[in-house]
């Protein structure tokens, strides 16, 4: 017939090849598609690197200049951090040429742009710049200041690659980081980047959390610590506060003058307990004293007014307190003292004799309702009350506890010597007594009459 036909056999072998060409293609495109979706791999030696050299500083602006530092030159040629205030206050941006330069834009001025999408979604952006379109503008979508673009554009043609700093569901800010001369990011470039701002974001985001607590404490704490003393004419007024611990300045002592003309009202007393407890109940005590003063001067009344603020409290504390009414008048100085629990004052005469105030009255906060009974004492030119906490008592040293018999030898060396002389020589005798022991809380509040005896 002139043409061969072919038989089944070569029939079946021919599609038998084809099929297994068939076969060979498609386990060659599976195995394709499956690298292009399998993740990038990242090199974890370098994130740790890195992220353990930024998490050694609780120091938001530290920790930014030592991740500025670290990624260089291993992940960037040049870098910026950018820090959002979450207020919706001015962008931060760190960094450049000089790690330590601090620049502030608008959020106006990211409006549109690369890093404002970081900034609200935290996902990370890459940008390609060419030689020939590597001007300022066109790095303007995830660079935000002229002078910044105009260091980066330098490093022409350059990769940009932005990148998140999201902790806690927040994004904090960004992470910018640049390649120049053409070197470029690759999948394992990004995934490493990506992963080392997920770990400084963490660090950040704790120092950026110790900062606000920090401000937080100082504000609380400037307003615990016993205020700064008048300055009144024809009273010498002096004080000294030791806190338990010392690094606070606060504690559960406090002392309190105010008034007007020639009227004073003083306050010294002693919370149980110390440290911020005890400090944020005598921060209390102090503005439940003054806030009953607008309508009573007298001590008796303000302690029973304090008493039952205190009891009210319904906590286990109570307060030992001394409350003095101090009016100057033709002899010298007249001071009405009523006391919660405390001890009475000591007063030095002009001739060098102490005598202990005969008051005493129940610690507040114990009973629902007390009244305190108060004494008059009369200070002559020379003469001084002091008013003390029983953390000079109870100072303990290696020979044993400080002690009242040793509060009144060290003042009859002091008659006539006035407020300032007399419990700074005692605070110093106290501390050499203490020999760098632990100690409660120490507060000392001394009144004299100006003049000569």
């Amino acid at each position: 017939m002139g043409t061969e036909v072919a038989s089944g056999t070569e029939v079946a072998s021919g599609a038998a090849a084809a099929l297994g060409e068939a076969a060979r293609v498609e386990g060659a495109l599976a195995e394709a598609g499956s690298a292009m979706t399998a993740p990038a791999r990242v090199r974890p030696e370098l994130v740790d690197e890195i992220a353990q050299t930024v998490a050694g500083s609780l120091n938001l602006r530290r920790m930014v200049l030592q991740l500025l530092t670290a990624v260089r030159p291993e992940l960037a040629d040049w870098a910026i951090v950018v820090l959002a205030d979450l207020r919706g206050g001015a962008i931060r941006v760190y960094g450049g040429d000089d790690v330590g330069t601090k620049t502030r834009v608008t959020r106006r001025a990211l409006s549109g742009t690369g890093l404002e999408r970081i900034l609200r979604s935290g996902r990370s952006e890459l940008l390609h710049v060419a030689l020939e379109l590597a001007d300022d503008e066109s790095l303007s979508t995830l660079i935000p200041d002229g002078e910044l673009r105009r260091q980066a554009a330098s490093l022409r043609p350059v990769d940009v690659l932005g990148l998140g700093l999201t902790a806690r569901g927040t994004t904090l800010g960004a992470l910018i980081v640049v390649r120049g001369q053409g070197r470029g990011y690759d999948e394992t470039d990004v995934a490493t980047a990506e992963q080392l701002a997920s770990r400084a974001a963490l660090a950040l985001d704790s120092a950026r959390l110790y900062e606000e607590r920090s401000q937080v404490a100082r504000a609380l704490q400037s307003s615990l610590v016993p205020p700064p003393l008048p300055v009144v004419p024809g009273i010498d007024f002096a004080s000294r506060y030791r806190a338990a611990a010392e690094h606070l300045d606060i504690g559960g002592d406090f002392f309190d003058v105010y008034g007007a003309g020639d009227d004073w009202l003083v306050a010294l007393g002693d919370v149980a307990g110390k440290g911020v407890h005890a400090a944020v109940l005598t921060g209390r005590a102090r503005q439940s004293i003054r806030t009953a003063a607008y309508f009573e001067r007298r001590p008796g009344p303000l302690l029973s007014a304090l008493n039952a603020v205190v009891y009210e409290d319904r906590s286990d504390r109570f307060i030992t307190v001394v409350c003095a009414r101090v009016r100057i008048v033709p002899a010298g100085l007249e001071v009405d003292v009523a006391v919660a629990g405390h001890s009475a004052p000591l007063v030095l005469r002009a001739g060098g004799s102490i005598e202990q105030v005969d008051v005493e009255g129940t610690v507040a906060g114990v009973l629902a309702e007390v009244e305190y009974e108060s004494t008059t004492v009369l200070l002559r030119p020379g003469e001084t009350m002091l008013m003390f906490t029983d953390g000079v008592e109870e100072a303990r040293g290696a020979r044993g506890f400080y002690g009242l018999e040793r509060v009144i030898e060290l003042l009859t060396e002091y008659a006539g010597a006035g407020s300032e002389a007399i419990v700074s020589a005692l605070e110093q005798d106290v501390v050499e007594h203490l020999d760098g022991r632990p100690h409660d809380d120490i507060a000392l509040l001394a009144i004299t009459c100006p003049g000569e005896a």
